[in-house]
């Protein structure tokens, strides 16, 4: 019924009376994804009849309206099927002002108009096939980049921004071409960065470098949206970046890695915003050229190395042995470089392993990039091995068990997942510099088996990867404990007592009887199988 008034309203009502009804379907919908297959005919016919509307001159109200309702009928596909046409695209092309190549973005009573355009346009090119195609050839990529570039620094119009990059993301992740198109032709990496930027609000210190404000207030909820749906096309479009061939793609990588560490050091509206947040920018990460991510630390400025710090390692002995310094603005410092972003990565990897589910969507990208990042980062290693493989002090407990960083870790090398498993296998491989004897110091031979199986290291070795010399990073309780430490375990045993000593001679004489008639006999049988 909501339908057959809709319609008739929408075929010969006004201006006024059609954008009442039309709301009032809208605010009783507004929640609706699922959708009476009996009804599927009226609202096919709604659809066409609000098309008819939207070509003439109504007032904005009338066209959030419409746009509105359209909105919601889009979400079933079936009714996508004979509206989605080229002369009903460009309509909403117009509507979105993404035709007029000129036109600013000056008229603010537009904007809802353009955002509703947008939402449809989404569910439409997501719910279509036909629509998919059509992008293509309305060369919508494009248009959409322009957009953007009318969007520059307009923090006002973020919802605009917003629906125009889950667009992008949505064209990009359906159509491998225009994954393409957007990294060569229509400059989709620098511009995608620049709206990173625009929502970070950064200022440059360097050339790689940005300024941090630890007590500037977190991300609005707009700015969150803009720049999650900005990571999520910028992923699209470097999905295949795994080798830089030119300088200035290397340069803008590295500008990208940037961005991205001012992203791990800032945090979003709420917890699980800045969550998301992060997520994105490790999956994001992950696609930079490893020789890129050098830029995620950087010395210390001078202002910085000036500040009083308390280095830990002229802390008490009982305290830590890393060679890690604490400033009083609570920067991670290691070996003169700051460290705060790959201390985030660490402790956003160690919160995915409490979660204890979806490992493998959650937990692999981050401990992958860590693990790349550690094996071609010197500093990067040292730091994280400082952090997640300390030196042994108490080898009373297996390796498994606790609540350490490395306790977690070695839980998940047995893990039922292949794929977890050998990625947390190959990170702390990494972190002891390949080297076998050191792994198995730090997990026990029966951890990590499986990992020297796949490598041909059962016997010992080490990995094909070059490291440094090792330093000598053995406490005096774990040299005092190694001759007692059982390899298959990895922690300390008390020694068994021996059950003979407890036995009377005549005990010992009837166990050595039983034993070599049990020899016997298994001598009998190999003689009769052999027969």
């Amino acid at each position: 019924m909501d339908e057959e008034r809709a319609l008739y309203i929408v075929r010969a009502g006004e201006a006024g009376a059609i954008e009442r009804v039309l709301r009032d379907y809208s605010d009783k919908h507004r929640a609706t994804f699922k959708f009476e297959p009996t009804d599927e005919d009226k609202r096919k016919k709604l659809c066409e009849g609000i098309f008819k509307v939207l070509i003439k001159d109504i007032p904005t109200t009338c066209q959030v309206s419409c746009l509105e309702v359209l909105r919601i009928l889009s979400r079933d596909k079936k009714v996508l099927v004979p509206v989605t046409t080229k002369e009903n695209m460009q309509i909403l092309l117009r509507l979105a002002k993404l035709n007029e190549l000129d036109d600013s973005l000056e008229k603010v009573s537009e904007f809802p108009v353009i955002v509703e355009s947008l939402k449809c346009l989404c569910n439409i090119v997501f719910n279509s096939q036909m629509a998919q195609q059509l992008s293509l050839e309305l060369n919508l990529a494009a248009k959409l980049c322009n957009l953007l570039r009318k969007c520059k620094d307009r923090k006002f119009i973020n919802d605009i921004k917003c629906f125009d990059l889950r667009l992008l993301f949505l064209l990009s992740l359906l159509h491998t071409d225009i994954r393409s198109q957007l990294r060569y032709e229509l400059q989709g990496l620098p511009l995608l960065t620049q709206v990173l930027e625009s929502a970070f609000s950064i200022k440059w210190t360097d050339e790689y470098e940005s300024a941090i404000d630890h007590n500037g207030p977190p991300l609005s909820p707009q700015e969150t949206d803009c720049a999650i749906e900005a990571l999520k096309a910028l992923f699209n479009v470097t999905v295949d970046s795994w080798k830089v061939h030119k300088e200035s793609d290397s340069h803008q990588f590295r500008v990208m890695a940037a961005v991205l560490r001012h992203c791990l050091l800032i945090v979003g509206p709420t917890e699980d915003k800045t969550e998301e947040l992060h997520s994105n920018a490790v999956n994001l990460l992950s696609n930079v050229p490893v020789s890129c991510l050098d830029v995620l630390i950087c010395p210390l400025t001078h202002e910085e190395t000036a500040q009083e710090a308390t280095t830990l390692d002229e802390l008490p002995s009982n305290k830590t042995a890393e060679k890690e310094t604490v400033l009083k603005n609570n920067t991670m410092v290691y070996n003169g470089m700051n460290m705060e972003a790959i201390h985030v990565l660490l402790n956003f990897m160690e919160k995915r392993i409490d979660k204890g589910s979806s490992y493998r969507e959650g937990l692999t990208p981050v401990l992958s990039l860590l693990t790349e990042c550690s094996r071609a980062h010197r500093n990067i290693r040292k730091f994280l091995k400082d952090q997640v493989l300390p030196p042994l002090r108490d080898v009373t407990n297996r390796p498994e068990v606790g609540s350490t960083v490395r306790n977690k870790l070695v839980r998940l090398m047995t893990h039922v997942d292949l794929g977890v498993k050998q990625i947390a296998a190959e990170f702390l491989f990494v972190l002891c510099k390949e080297r076998v004897d050191s792994l198995l110091k730090y997990t026990g031979y029966g951890n990590a088996a499986g990992l020297l199986a796949a490598r041909g290291l059962l016997a010992g070795g080490r990995g094909d990867n070059w490291y440094s010399e090792d330093e000598d990073t053995d406490t005096e309780e774990y040299k005092n404990a190694k001759p007692n430490i059982n390899l298959i375990t990895g922690h300390l045993e008390e020694p068994m007592p021996n059950p003979i000593d407890e036995m009377t001679e005549e005990q010992k004489e009837y166990e050595a009887m039983k034993l070599v008639n049990m020899l016997d006999k298994l001598s009998r049988y190999l003689k009769f199988f052999r027969s």
